[in-house]
């Protein structure tokens, strides 16, 4: 298929699939084929010549909205921020285009990336394209947006951003691959910040191949962002994970050792996920790897810590909006505190947005930061150091590793994304905002650690196919060691073929 063809095929069912509510603004597919048909054909040429600018050159990326881009608003879903237009574009989104990437739209999301089921969004809840009994179902958050609009064939590939599973968690959800790469790989210049030592941009694509290609576009240095890893340290890092996999005799052996973590196999790990992982790991095991059990003790407090941590970053950063600096103002400036930005806060950020910088801005007090925020920094090393513990590759950026216990050491560790299938978006109405924050138990951990980690569909063995258009996967995440994506998506591959999901 041409990709000019390729990419009328996905405007069309940007406006077919309007009702699921991915896209903040859907493209009137007339008026984009027309501008950029040259462009496309152009891509075609070099693509048939061998000569294409990058494996995305002609593809169409979405581009969640709480990415800057100069052509359009940049509105995070909050209404604080409605018609906003960034001076520039982020680091990402110039490497998109550099790359000969089309630009396929800005997607929804829970405004600021706060939220684990895409409902907290001034332009409405986004709908997953699976139902149960009739009712629509969680897209999963807060890159909800991004996963549908991948789902439902919008786009080739997506942007989104991963703070605690933002965009494993929607992978999961929708029967979509999400990649979260190592902190620091990829530049977040010019992305809207949640918690600056979390944040990370993401890719949703259909398979772990297209994930890849958008990576190896997207990543690299970037001056402009302080926390980006330098060039020096990147060539370090891939000349070390080198000399540790010859050391160890990874490139001669026939298996890799995949860890199960037991804290991962919870109580209320759905019977379909737990079914699905087992499958998977006996896959696995027959195309000749290993499996070891392994324990991550600080799993357990690893969700809690994070909803101390995130916060406490997420009311530093959105202090900004005011109304003076950023930010719409507020009509109703009138207050008897005579507070000038309260009104204009109080009418522009939604209520979960405000729940966290409240719980933020408390860890962060004289009275609760010894309490809550230091000791929330010392569970996050905690859960670093069982990480560490476990890979067989010890973490590149450390010059000490601090060793313990007699777990067996492991290639890369295999976990569901989501404790269960999506959840009813009606049965969401009912359930108090703090029971939301649970979904996100097996996906904290790895951003706290900063190590990639990639959700995969399998499929969920057995399931009675009564109702047509429910969930027919579920998602399991590959972890490995800082740095050592070629092992994730190396593992991630062989899922894909052991299920021929391709």
């Amino acid at each position: 298929m041409s990709l000019l063809r390729r990419a009328e095929k996905c405007l069309a069912n940007q406006q077919v699939h309007r009702l699921l509510n991915a896209f903040v603004y859907p493209r009137d597919e007339g008026t984009w084929i027309q501008e950029h048909t040259w462009d496309l054909r152009d891509a075609d040429t070099r693509r048939d010549g061998g000569t294409a600018k990058s494996a995305i050159d002609g593809f169409l990326i979405a581009v969640k909205d709480n990415i800057c881009t100069s052509e359009e608003p940049t509105t995070c879903a909050s209404a604080i921020l409605k018609d906003f237009h960034s001076p520039y574009s982020a680091t990402v989104v110039e490497k998109l285009k550099y790359a000969g990437a089309l630009i396929a739209g800005k997607t929804n999301l829970d405004a600021f990336g706060m939220g684990s089921d895409s409902t907290n969004s001034i332009y409405g809840a986004i709908k997953n394209i699976y139902t149960q009994d009739g009712n629509f179902l969680s897209a999963g958050g807060s890159s909800g947006g991004s996963a549908v609009a991948i789902a439902s064939g919008q786009c080739d590939a997506a942007l989104g951003t991963d703070t605690g599973g933002s965009v494993r968690l929607p992978a999961a959800y929708t029967g979509i691959t999400g990649f979260k790469p190592s902190y620091g790989l990829v530049s977040r210049w010019g992305v809207v910040a949640y918690a600056n030592s979390l944040d990370t941009v993401g890719i949703l694509a259909k398979d772990s191949s297209m994930a890849r290609s958008v990576f190896d576009t997207i990543k690299g240095f970037d001056t402009r962002d302080p926390t980006s890893i330098p060039v020096s340290t990147r060539s370090r890092i891939a000349q070390e994970l080198l000399e540790r996999k010859a050391k160890l005799g990874w490139g001669n052996r026939p298996s890799v050792r995949i860890g199960v973590p037991m804290e991962y196999n919870t109580s209320e790990l759905q019977p379909e996920v737990r079914k699905a992982w087992l499958d998977t790991l006996l896959g696995l095991r027959n195309q000749g790897h290993t499996i070891h059990m392994l324990s991550l003790p600080a799993t357990k407090m690893a969700l809690s810590a994070y909803y101390v941590i995130a916060p406490a970053e997420a009311s530093s950063n959105l202090a900004k909006y005011d109304g003076v600096r950023y930010g719409n103002k507020s009509s109703a400036l009138e207050r008897a505190d005579n507070v000038l930005f309260a009104s204009t806060r109080g009418a522009g950020l939604g209520e979960e947005v405000k729940r966290r910088i409240l719980l933020g801005s408390y860890s962060l007090s004289a009275a609760a930061i010894d309490n809550y925020f230091k000791k929330a920094q010392k569970v996050r090393r905690l859960v670093q150091r069982d990480f560490n513990n476990a890979f067989a590759l010890s973490h590149p950026l450390l010059k000490s590793q601090d060793e313990c216990g007699n777990e067996p050491k492991v290639d890369v560790i295999l976990t569901p994304t989501a404790q269960s299938l999506p959840p009813k978006l009606r049965s969401l109405k009912s359930r108090a905002p703090i029971d939301s924050y649970g979904a996100d138990f097996l996906t904290v951990p790895a951003s706290l650690a900063g190590v990639p980690a990639l959700s995969l569909p399998v499929p969920i063995p057995g399931r009675d196919r009564g109702d047509q258009n429910a969930p027919t996967s579920v998602g399991l995440q590959v972890l490995a060691q800082y740095g050592d994506e070629e092992m994730v998506f190396s593992i991630a591959q062989s899922i894909e073929s052991l299920w021929d999901l391709k």
